[in-house]
């Protein structure tokens, strides 16, 4: 993970980058005003401890901290309804929802989920892509640089452990094919993003 070229400093400085099939170059040439979107409402992103520390519950506030300033830019949480179409015999296929989806980019927050959430997210997008909805897939999530940070917070050891949603656990999977052919990017919440509000 590194930082990037076509990404603002004030974006690099907050998150490590995994750039997986060229997906950043894709997203620029492609989607320049969602590409500006995203590098916004990211380089504004600030990892607060007082929102580490507070439960999450369905979703956690770092969660809701990305996805309603793109919801405020028309970003929605989308399900697809797909099936394929077997000498006329149709078979379901459904995806689960996306959380940010917006013409034809699909983004997903994964600050402290199980790590098979990656698993679902992945195959998410490879079908999604395959199906020729999407061009690319971008997962956010924690840096596993982020893990002295989170001890220190104050939360138990398990809220955080070593089996939730982390980049360790994300960039292996990308690699081993579980995206397909999916053009992804990765930013991974670093130690720069981070204020202690306390």
């Amino acid at each position: 993970m590194a930082t990037h070229p076509l990404l603002p400093d004030s974006l690099s400085a907050k998150f490590e980058i995994f750039d997986w099939r060229n997906a950043m170059r894709i997203f620029q040439a492609v989607h320049p005003a969602l590409f500006e979107e995203v590098a916004g409402v990211l380089s504004s992103f600030v990892l607060r401890r007082s929102d580490i520390q507070r439960a999450g519950g369905n979703k956690s506030p770092i969660a809701k901290s990305i996805d309603r300033p793109l919801a405020a830019l028309g970003w929605t949480e989308r399900k697809f309804d797909t099936k394929f179409v077997i000498d006329g015999q149709a078979f379901d296929a459904p995806t689960h929802s996306v959380d940010c989806f917006k013409d034809r980019v699909a983004l997903e927050v994964e600050w402290n989920n199980k790590d098979p959430f990656f698993d679902r997210d992945l195959n998410n997008f490879r079908l999604l892509y395959e199906l020729r909805v999407i061009d690319l897939g971008i997962i956010v999530t924690r840096a596993t640089s982020l893990e002295d940070i989170l001890k220190a917070s104050g939360r138990r050891a398990t809220t955080y452990g070593r089996a939730t949603t982390h980049t360790e656990k994300l960039k292996p999977k990308i690699e081993g094919g579980g995206a397909g052919g999916c053009p992804v990017i990765v930013f991974g919440i670093s130690k720069g993003a981070y204020r202690d509000d306390l």
